[in-house]
């Protein structure tokens, strides 16, 4: 029994070996350099906590980049949270050739985060792009929207809502799970589409929903590459993420004291939106077998 215990501990040593070297020490090593003056040059020097004392007091464009990020979040993970299910909902429908729509729709989840879609997503947008023809065609005026504050963030948080393909997948997967007799019993009773919808469907793929608001929210705090290359965080910051802030701070200004700083107040405000999403879970997910009022 206990070399048994000993082997499969050998079995696991490498998993717990990576995560300690890529996990475990730049998770503690981070959060030490955010007490610390470093760029990259000379060795870093301790100054407490002053990083993040400049960060809330002095620092004027991080309420700004804070301020684009929530907004930033609040708009996208709705939107593509919305767009999934509604897509999934379409091809859950056995119809002809609906495996090649599954695989389509979920392409942009493939390609949406590449640089080539990032520069394609800029020329569609452009002042001479396609978006700004079809609106000459149909006799309305071009839009600046990547040069305009008031549309520019609404270019980016498009770019993220059309990746929706791997939450459209969890989605389909959920509803092929919902049993198909409470749906006959729902229309004897004479239930129309939206009431089976809101009352059998959602109540039961709630864990599913719960796992991709989730997911989805630390995906967007994560996002990089779509600002990074349409917008360039502008103009006037109107797009600025935390992650492109981040970036700048520690290898644009080479200040990786303070750009550790940020990734950690970042972490932080990931950590309590999470919490405070799994406090609310017992309100509104529904796991099966669970009883009621328990």
């Amino acid at each position: 029994m206990y070399e048994n215990r000993k082997l499969g501990f050998m079995y696991v040593l490498p998993f717990v070996i990576g995560v300690a070297l890529f996990k475990l020490f730049p998770f503690v090593m981070s959060f030490a350099l955010s007490f610390t003056q470093y760029d990259l040059i000379e060795p870093p020097k301790y100054i407490g906590v002053e990083n993040y004392r400049e960060m809330f007091t002095t620092d004027k464009l991080f309420p700004k980049s804070l301020g684009v990020t929530l907004m930033f979040v609040a708009l996208t993970v709705p939107l593509r949270l919305a767009a999934a299910l509604f897509v999934a909902q379409i091809l859950n429908f056995k119809l002809r050739g609906i495996n090649f729509f599954r695989s389509a729709f979920y392409l942009p989840s493939i390609l949406g985060g590449s640089i080539a879609v990032s520069i394609l997503w800029r020329f569609i947008f452009s002042r001479n792009g396609l978006i700004n023809q079809a609106l000459i065609g149909l006799g309305f005026e071009p839009i600046l929207w990547l040069a305009d504050e008031q549309y520019s963030l609404w270019t980016i948080v498009l770019l993220n809502v059309w990746q929706f393909g791997s939450s459209m997948v969890i989605f389909l997967a959920a509803l092929q799970n919902v049993p198909q007799s409470l749906y006959e019993a729902a229309a004897m009773d004479g239930a129309g589409k939206g009431t089976v919808f809101f009352r059998i469907t959602v109540p039961l793929i709630t864990p599913v929903i719960f796992f991709n608001l989730i997911m989805q929210t630390v995906h967007a705090f994560q996002e990089f590459n779509g600002p990074y290359m349409v917008t360039e965080g502008g103009p006037l910051h109107s797009t600025y993420l935390l992650s492109l802030y981040i970036y700048e701070q520690s290898f644009k200004l080479f200040n990786l004291g303070y750009g550790t700083a940020l990734s950690w107040v970042l972490f932080a405000l990931v950590a309590v939106l999470s919490a405070v999403a799994f406090y609310s879970s017992k309100y509104w997910v529904y796991y099966a077998g669970e009883k009621e009022g328990k």
